[in-house]
C-alpha cells in the first residue's frame, strides 16, 4: 500500500506538471511568455488570445487538479487523496525540465486549486463545506480588496484551518499546510508589489506592449548606490530599524540582497509625448550594491539577464540598463544575446546627446558669474572616448587651454592635432595623468570606467565639475572642496508631468538620460537604434536629440 501510495503521489505531480495549456497556446502561435497569466492576470490574456483559448487552457489547468485527486481517490486514503492535491499544484508549479525543458513561468494555478478542491469535494475525501469555504473566501478577498494572490493565500488559510479541524492523520493536515506554504513562495514577490503598490488589483487593465496604439510599455533597471537606497522600496523598509538598532548586520543585508532575484518595485506613470502617446515603464531591480558590480560581474551579468526576462513577461517592448547594469555583460551585448526576443538598451547615445544641450548652458552660467571663459582652463577627462572627444571639440574653442584627458597617449595626441588644425587660438595639451585636473577650472568628465577616477586631490577650490560619466566618475568626497559645484549631465525631464513611487534620485520628475533613451526607443518604435557595447554612433545621437525634442523631453542643465 505504501509503494501504491506512493506511485500515485507522482502521479498526480506529474499529472499536475503536464504543460497543457502552453502545449495548446504554443499550436496556436501564441507567444506563451509574453502573455504570462503570473504577471499579467487573467483578464489580459484574455484580451491576448480571445476567449476560446483562454477557456480551453483554464479547464485543462482544472482538469490536471482534478483528475490527480481522482486517482489518488482509488485507493480510498483522504490522507493519500490530500497529499495528491498538494502534489498536483507543487507539479503545476514545477515542472522538471527534464520532462519538459526550459518552459516559461507558470501562472498562480488557481485553476488547479479549484480542480483539486473539486476533485476532494467529489471523491468524498473532504466534506463538502471544506471545499466551498476557500472559494467563499476568494471570492470575498478580491472583491473588496481587489488583489488576486492575496485572495489566493487567504483562501488556503482558510482551506489549511479548516482542514486541521477534521478528524483526518496528521499526514493529511501538513499537507494541507504545506499548500498554503507553496503558495506563499510562489506569490512572495506579488506580496512585495502589494507592500510597494506595484501589484495590479482585479479589473484594472495593465499595460502591454501592441495593445493600444497610443500606449507603449518599456521596463528599466535599476540598483540602490548605497544601504539608505536599499530602504527606499517600500518592501525592505522594514529593515532600516533592526540594522540602526544592531539586531541585523549591513553584512547580512548585503547578503541577502546578493541572494535575490529581479523584482519590480516601481512604476513611472503621468509620461505623455507631445504627440499624445502614454509610456508607461517599470522599475526592475536585483539590489546589488556598486561593489558587487566590480567584484562579481559574472552574478552581476546574471542578475541583468533574468531582468530582462522579467521585463518580456511583464509585457515590456524595450529595457534600459541603468547605472553599473549598463557596464555588465559587456554593455548590455551578452544580455541582449540571451534574450533576443527584447530590445536591450545601454543608454549611451542619449546620454552623449544630451550634451549639446547642456553644455552652453553651463557655459553661460560660468560666464554669468564672472569667470572669464577666454582666460580659463578647462580638462575633458576619458578624450580617447566618443563623447568626451565630442565635449572637447565642443568647449576648445571657448577657453584659453584645453587638457585632454585619456588611457592611449598616442590616440589621444591625434586627437588633439586634429583640434589643434581648427582652433589654432587654444592651448591643447594631452595627458594620462589626472594630477594635471588642479589646472582646470572647468572640467568634464564622460568615462565608461564603473568606479569614481576624480577624488579632492585632483581638483582645486572653485572649479566647475560637469558630470557626464554613467556611473558617476566624481567621488563623493569631491563636493567637500570649497566652491567646487559638480553638475550631474544627462538629466532629462519627461513630457506629461511623470510620478513615480521610487526617488530615482535626479529630482522630482526627473530621469537619467539612459532612461529617456529608453522611453524614447518604446514611444519611436525605432528598435535598431539601441545602444550596445562600446561603440556609441554619431547618427544615433543625432536621432535621439531630434526625437527627444519632437516628443518633449527636456535637457536639465
Amino acid at each position: 500500500m505504501l509503494f501504491l501510495s506512493a506511485l500515485l503521489l507522482l502521479v498526480a505531480f506529474l499529472t499536475g506538471s503536464a504543460p497543457l495549456g502552453h502545449a495548446v497556446l504554443s499550436r496556436a502561435g501564441v507567444n506563451v511568455r509574453v502573455n504570462n497569466p503570473h504577471n499579467l492576470g487573467v483578464e489580459n490574456v484574455l484580451y491576448r488570445v480571445g476567449p476560446q483559448l483562454a477557456a480551453l487552457t483554464a479547464l485543462l489547468d482544472a482538469a490536471k487538479g482534478f483528475l490527480a485527486v481522482l486517482m489518488a481517490a482509488s485507493l480510498n486514503l483522504p490522507e493519500v487523496t490530500v497529499m495528491a492535491a498538494l502534489a498536483a499544484y507543487l507539479g503545476h508549479l514545477n515542472p522538471p525540465r527534464a520532462l519538459y525543458g526550459e518552459t516559461p513561468p507558470r501562472g498562480r494555478g488557481n485553476l488547479v486549486l479549484l480542480g483539486v478542491l473539486a476533485g476532494l469535494a467529489v471523491t468524498g475525501a473532504l466534506p463538502l463545506w471544506v471545499c466551498a469555504l476557500p472559494v467563499l473566501i476568494y471570492a470575498a478577498v478580491a472583491g473588496f480588496w481587489g488583489y488576486v494572490s492575496a485572495a489566493t493565500l487567504a483562501a488556503l488559510l482558510g482551506f489549511t484551518l479548516a482542514v486541521a479541524a477534521q478528524p483526518l492523520g496528521p499526514a493529511a493536515k501538513l499537507a494541507a499546510l504545506a499548500l498554503l506554504i507553496a503558495a506563499a513562495w510562489r506569490f512572495k514577490e506579488n506580496v512585495g508589489r502589494m507592500v510597494d503598490g506595484t501589484e495590479p488589483r482585479l479589473g484594472e487593465a495593465v499595460p502591454l506592449a501592441g495593445r493600444r496604439s497610443d500606449e507603449v510599455v518599456a521596463a528599466f533597471m535599476i540598483h540602490p548606490m548605497n544601504l539608505e537606497n536599499f530602504w527606499s522600496a517600500r518592501r525592505f523598509a522594514w529593515l532600516r530599524p533592526l540594522v540602526e538598532k544592531g539586531v541585523v548586520s549591513e553584512r547580512s543585508v548585503r547578503q541577502m540582497a546578493d541572494s535575490l532575484r529581479p523584482m519590480k518595485i516601481g512604476e513611472l506613470q503621468g509620461i505623455r509625448t507631445v504627440d499624445g502617446k502614454s509610456i508607461r515603464c517599470y522599475l526592475l531591480s536585483s539590489p546589488l550594491l556598486p561593489d558587487v558590480f566590480r567584484d562579481n560581474p559574472e552574478l552581476a551579468t546574471r542578475r541583468a539577464i533574468e531582468g530582462a526576462r522579467l521585463a518580456q513577461e511583464l509585457g515590456a517592448e524595450v529595457f534600459g540598463l541603468g547605472a553599473f547594469w549598463s557596464v555588465v555583460g559587456n554593455k548590455g551585448i551578452d544580455v541582449q544575446a540571451a534574450v533576443p526576443d527584447l530590445t536591450i538598451t545601454n543608454g549611451g547615445a542619449y546620454t552623449s546627446g544630451t550634451i549639446k544641450a547642456a553644455i552652453p548652458g553651463i557655459l553661460e552660467h560660468f560666464a554669468a558669474e564672472g569667470r572669464d571663459l577666454k582666460q580659463a582652463t578647462a580638462a575633458v577627462v576619458g578624450a580617447n572616448g566618443v563623447v568626451a572627444f565630442g565635449i572637447a571639440r565642443t568647449i576648445a574653442p571657448q577657453v584659453a587651454r584645453l587638457i585632454m584627458i585619456g588611457r592611449d597617449a598616442e590616440r589621444l595626441e591625434r586627437s588633439a592635432t586634429t583640434l589643434r588644425r581648427a582652433m589654432k587660438d587654444t592651448e591643447i595639451v594631452t595627458t594620462t595623468s589626472y594630477d594635471t585636473l588642479k589646472e582646470a577650472d572647468l572640467i568634464f568628465t564622460a568615462t565608461s570606467d564603473p568606479n569614481p577616477v576624480i577624488f579632492p586631490q585632483h581638483v582645486k577650490p572653485g572649479a566647475w565639475i560637469f558630470d557626464e560619466g554613467r556611473p558617476a566618475d566624481v567621488d563623493e568626497s569631491v563636493q567637500a572642496i570649497p566652491g567646487v559645484r559638480v553638475i550631474p549631465g544627462g538629466v532629462v525631464r519627461p513630457p506629461g508631468g511623470m510620478t513615480s513611487n521610487i526617488d530615482l534620485q535626479f529630482g522630482e520628475g526627473q530621469v537619467p538620460a539612459c532612461l529617456a533613451e529608453t522611453l524614447i526607443i518604446a514611444a519611436t518604435g525605432e528598435h535598431h537604434r539601441k545602444s550596445l557595447g562600446q561603440q556609441t554612433l554619431t547618427e544615433n545621437i543625432n536621432f535621439f536629440v531630434e526625437q527627444a525634442g519632437k516628443l518633449g523631453f527636456q535637457v536639465v542643465d
